[in-house]
């Protein structure tokens, strides 16, 4: 079984900063890309950073020049660091890693609970 826990979620102030923490664990052979998207009520699952197993990373537009997406392959931890934050940013952040258990597995999508970010105008 492989979990993904996020932390690092709250209520922050327009123009304020966060760092979300996402920890892989469990039956794990490898990690290839990991990412955070983030739902905000009644909207769909977006994409806000991604960031291959090499280190290239994807970002939205709406985050670009915002918010940084970063791993530690020995912790199997991938990080989004987001900085000035708008309210529009509001929103349960999900991690996502698509994880093969063993070495003649098939890779898999697993997700995290989610982490709640708040930021108050």
């Amino acid at each position: 079984q492989v979990q993904l826990v996020e932390s690092g979620g709250g209520l922050v102030q327009a123009g304020g900063s966060l760092r979300l923490s996402c920890v892989a664990s469990g039956r794990i052979f490898s990690i290839n890309a990991m990412g955070w998207y983030r739902q905000a009520p009644g909207e769909q699952r977006e994409l806000v950073a991604g960031i291959t197993s090499g280190g290239t990373t994807t970002y939205a537009d709406s985050v670009k020049g915002r918010f940084a997406i970063s791993r530690d392959n020995a912790k199997n931890t991938v990080y989004l660091q987001m900085g000035s934050l708008k309210p529009e940013d509001t929103a349960v952040y999900y991690c996502n890693a698509e994880i093969q258990g063993g070495r003649y597995y098939s890779r898999n999508t697993y997700w995290g609970q989610g982490t709640q970010v708040t930021v108050s105008s």
